[in-house]
C-alpha cells in the first residue's frame, strides 16, 4: 500500500515541485492550501494534475476541522505553510505570527490529541533563524555570532561586520547547523519557534521529526508578480518592465542561493532516510552571491541595455551575510546541489520568459517607507 504524505503549503512555489517529485516516487499526496491571493493571484485554478493526481484540500493551516481531516489521512507530513518575506513581516506581525507559529501549534495540538498514524513529520525552516551568521575574527578567534548591525552605522553607510568584542572587521564563515540562532526579523522568530514547536513535541510523542533550513529558493513556478519575497523573481520582473533593479546596500551583500529542485532532492532525502531523524539540515547551495553580481548576471540576460542601480538604501531586518555549510546534509543523506548560480539562473529564465511579469517591487518599498522601516 502507498505511503500518503500531507504536504501543507502543498500548491505553492515549493510545494508545487515537491509534490510533483512525490508523485513520480510513487507516494500517495494530499495537497492543503489556502491558495493565498498574495502568492497565487486572484481566482487561483489549481492544474489539472493537482486534481486527477492529488488530494487537494483547499483550506486555512489555522483551520482545525479541515486540517484534522488532512492530517488523519497521512503517514507523513512535510510542513511548508507558512507566511515568507522578511519585510512584509516586520509590519504585519500578526499575521505572521497567526499563520505561522497558531499553524504549526494546531498540526501539533491534532497529532497530540487524535487518533492518527503519522510516523514523520519534515518543517520547512529557513536560514533567517541565524540571523547574520558565522563569523570568525583573527583576534578574538572562530565561533563569533554577531548582533544585528546598528541602524547609526547602517544610516552612514557602514555596512559590514564588526566584531562585538575587539571592533575589528571579522571574516565570515559557512554557517553550520550548530550555529548560534541570533534572529532579525519577525519571520525568522516565527522560523525559529516553529523549529522549537515540532522538535519539543515530535520527542514528546515519538514522531521522528527532521527540520531542513532552506536558504534563499529561487527557480521556475516563483511568482513574478509578488514583490514580498523571491529576490530573483523581483529583479526579473523589473527587468520584465523596463526598470533597472534596485540594489541595497552597496551591493556586497551575499546569500545562498539554491535552486528549488535541490531544496526538493534535499527534502526528500531528509523525509526518506531514518538518519535524519531528529535532525536539522542546512539546505543550500554552500557558496554566497553577492546581490550585486546576481544583479548583473539577470540584467545580462533579460535587459542588457540597462544596469543595475546601487541605491544604499537599507530595509529593517535586512542581515548583511549568510551562506550555508551543507556538509551534514552531505554526509548523512547524500545531498548535493546540482544547480549553480549562472545555471539555475538560466533554468528559471527559460520559464519565466512566457509568464507574466508585475513590477509591484515600488509598492512594497512604499509601504516599507510609511512604517518607517526603509532607510
Amino acid at each position: 500500500m502507498k505511503e500518503r504524505i500531507l504536504v501543507t503549503g502543498g500548491a505553492g512555489f515549493i510545494g508545487t515541485h515537491l509534490c510533483k517529485k512525490l508523485l513520480e516516487k510513487n507516494y500517495d499526496v494530499i495537497i492543503y492550501d489556502n491558495l493565498s491571493p498574495q502568492i497565487h493571484g486572484e481566482n487561483k485554478q489549481i492544474p489539472n494534475w493537482m486534481k486527477e493526481k492529488t488530494t487537494f484540500i483547499k483550506a486555512d493551516i489555522r483551520d482545525r476541522k479541515s486540517l484534522k481531516k488532512a492530517v488523519l489521512q497521512a503517514d507523513k507530513i512535510v510542513h511548508l505553510a507558512a507566511e515568507t518575506g522578511v519585510g512584509q513581516s516586520m509590519y504585519e506581525i500578526q499575521r505572521y505570527t497567526d499563520v505561522t507559529i497558531q499553524g504549526t501549534s494546531m498540526l501539533w495540538d491534532i497529532l497530540v490529541n487524535e487518533k492518527k498514524h503519522v510516523n514523520k513529520v519534515i518543517l520547512s525552516s529557513s536560514r533567517a533563524v541565524y540571523g547574520e551568521g558565522k563569523y570568525k575574527c583573527s583576534k578574538c578567534g572562530d565561533n563569533i555570532y554577531p548582533e544585528s548591525r546598528k541602524i547609526e552605522n547602517l544610516k552612514q553607510g557602514k555596512w559590514e561586520i564588526s566584531c562585538p568584542m575587539c571592533g575589528q572587521k571579522l571574516e565570515l564563515c559557512a554557517t553550520d547547523e550548530k550555529s548560534m540562532l541570533k534572529t532579525s526579523s519577525i519571520y525568522a522568530i516565527c522560523k525559529k519557534t516553529q523549529e522549537e514547536i515540532c522538535m519539543t513535541m515530535g520527542k514528546t510523542l515519538g514522531i521522528p521529526c527532521s527540520i531542513v533550513r532552506y536558504q534563499n529558493v529561487y527557480g521556475p513556478l516563483q511568482s513574478l508578480n509578488n514583490p514580498y519575497t523571491g529576490i530573483l523573481s523581483i529583479f526579473t520582473s523589473r527587468l520584465r518592465n523596463n526598470k533597472p533593479i534596485q540594489v541595497y546596500e552597496d551591493g556586497l551583500e551575499s546569500r545562498d542561493f539554491v535552486h528549488v529542485k535541490d531544496v526538493v532532492n534535499g527534502t526528500v532525502l531528509a523525509l526518506e532516510s531514518e538518519k535524519a531523524n531528529y535532525e536539522i539540515f542546512n539546505i543550500g547551495n554552500g557558496k554566497g552571491t553577492t546581490v550585486l553580481e546576481l544583479a548583473k548576471i539577470l540584467t545580462k540576460y533579460i535587459n542588457p541595455n540597462l544596469t543595475p542601480v546601487i541605491t544604499g538604501r537599507y530595509r529593517m531586518g535586512d542581515i548583511r551575510h549568510c551562506y550555508a555549510d551543507i556538509s551534514k546534509a552531505r554526509e548523512i543523506l547524500g545531498y548535493k546541489p546540482r544547480f549553480d548560480i549562472e545555471t539555475g539562473i538560466k533554468d528559471f529564465l527559460d520559464w519565466a520568459q512566457n509568464e507574466q511579469a508585475k513590477d509591484l517591487s515600488d509598492n512594497a518599498e512604499n509601504e516599507l517607507k510609511e512604517k518607517g522601516l526603509f532607510i
